[in-house]
């Protein structure tokens, strides 16, 4: 007997779900709002393929190491095909510092530590390319979700189907499950509400706009050596990187404070976007006129909410045939990168929940505590870095701001310990690079004794003695840049 799961939404979480759960005598239908990409090649992809579903297209992705395993691991044709429309792998060893690039050996598990370079457009073309030709696998164009099909079935709540329109036209589709991967705008909890399905829900604050402008490399022109200059940072009125892509294309994302209101107006004007990046060494190195040329307007990005989603919960009835994964299941600060990541952990999740639990009215939480066991620490934290993050934009308007003992303190061991010990040891930074590509715990690293004592003994260091160490000043400060930029803001 066939199983058919039904996919809503066509993006990265939905393709990822479309490839995890393809396998004989299985029917996965994709739903995709959009219409199909013509064949085109990623850079035609990149100006001309409209996705309306997909609001994020155009802004700086940064595709992590857990990613790339998956992909490598579990697709390898998929792989294949990603280097051969220009996506690139950016190993371990490539991100190194100068310093630690020189006494770099190989470690096993340096080999899952890899970028990918691409602009979102070509990895969803290659991706949707690749999905087509899976067995069972097939995609609706032009599918507007009106919601889901529930039946009652005592204590619990069955999906069954979905309510759309195609082209216009009244459908239903039927199936044995559904996966809701229409991101981060889901309708699925009002839906779901109104058959008696509380969904747990907190939103909690990112304190940012996100503001991108993508660039390509002249002709006859190279990208910056990699000499230790930072592509990132963060400035506290304004956060910087560098996001390097396919193709001879990068992009720059700048994060604006919502409180920077005169700063965060100015920004979406091109010339003010690119004013910004020349005030930035680790950005002006890349966006130099000389060697490059911005190819789109500064696309925006706002309500920037990061929310944990359960349907699993005390109280409601049993729900079956339902599975949120990516955006719809968790949204997560952009400025971090896991996004895409999560998306494709929960879709292969989701995969090995379906081969391993019979019971339907299980296999909803158990995902739950599989995505919990896997991304809540990541999620924590980031949650803790936000609320930090935005009080450091309130305390930079404020004249004469003198921070406590205990933020002086923090901020000491951050930048005059973890950050050079890092940078000058090759087995602490590849503790810490593990967790930033989501193969290890987030905070595990700096809890073992070896790192506590690595971290310890370059606090002691004095700065004289570790000033080969330390990164560059990342930019001007607040009143320095507003003034560059012409900009009068009240503090």
């Amino acid at each position: 007997m066939t199983e058919t799961l039904l996919v809503a939404g066509a993006g990265i979480a939905g393709l990822n779900a479309a490839m995890a759960l393809a396998k004989p005598g299985r029917q996965v239908i994709v739903l995709d709002r959009d219409p199909p990409p013509p064949e085109i090649d990623p850079d035609t992809a990149f100006y001309d393929w409209e996705r309306k579903g997909v609001t994020q297209l155009r802004h700086s992705h940064v595709f992590l190491g857990r990613l790339v395993k998956l992909i490598r691991d579990n697709h390898p044709k998929l792989w294949t095909s990603l280097l051969a429309a220009g996506a690139r792998e950016f190993s371990f060893a490539d991100a190194l510092p100068p310093g630690l690039q020189k006494s770099y050996v190989y470690a096993p598990g340096d080999e899952n530590m890899s970028f990918l370079f691409s602009r979102r457009t070509t990895l969803e073309l290659i991706m949707r390319r690749y999905a087509q030709t899976l067995p069972g696998v097939s995609f609706v164009p032009n599918v507007g979700i009106r919601g889901p099909v529930v039946e009652r079935r005592g204590d619990s709540v069955a999906v069954t189907g979905l309510r759309a329109t195609v082209d216009g036209a009244e459908r239903i589709f039927s199936g044995d499950a559904v996966v809701d991967a229409t991101g981060r705008d889901t309708q699925f909890p009002e839906w779901l509400a109104a058959d008696g399905l509380k969904v747990d829900q907190t939103p909690e604050p990112a304190g940012i706009l996100y503001y991108t402008r993508h660039y390509r490399l002249r002709d006859g022109q190279d990208e910056p050596v990699r000499d230790g200059t930072p592509g990132a940072g963060d400035l506290g009125y304004i956060k910087f990187g560098v996001f390097v892509a396919d193709n001879r294309h990068f992009s720059v994302t700048l994060a604006v404070p919502e409180i920077e209101t005169e700063l965060r107006t100015a920004v979406m004007r091109p010339e003010t976007f690119d004013a910004i990046c020349a005030a930035l060494p680790g950005a002006y190195r890349w966006t130099n006129p000389e060697r490059a040329e911005g190819v789109t307007k500064v696309f925006g990005m706002g309500n920037l909410k990061s929310m944990w989603r359960r349907y699993a919960v005390p109280g409601n009835p049993t729900l079956t045939g339902f599975f949120p994964i990516g955006d719809a299941s968790l949204r997560t600060n952009p400025l971090y990168g896991r996004g895409c990541s999560i998306g494709a952990i929960q879709a292969h999740l989701l995969a090995k929940v379906m081969d391993e639990v019979a019971d339907p009215a299980l296999r909803l939480a158990e995902l739950e505590r599989r995505s919990i066991a896997e991304i809540r620490p990541y999620y924590d934290v980031m949650v803790k870095q936000d609320a930090q993050a935005i009080r450091r934009a309130v305390n930079e308007q404020a004249p004469g701001y003198k921070p406590r003992f205990k933020a002086r303190m923090v901020k000491s061991l951050l930048e005059d310990a973890i950050g050079p010990a890092s940078r000058g040891n090759l087995a602490m930074m590849r503790a810490m690079m593990r967790a930033f590509h989501m193969l290890d715990d987030p905070t595990g690293w700096i809890k073992r004794p070896i790192n506590l004592w690595r971290i310890a003994r370059t606090w002691a260091t004095p700065r004289r003695f570790k000033k080969h160490l330390y990164e560059p000043v990342f930019g001007p400060g607040r009143a320095e840049m507003l003034r560059r930029l012409g900009i009068s803001a009240p503090a």
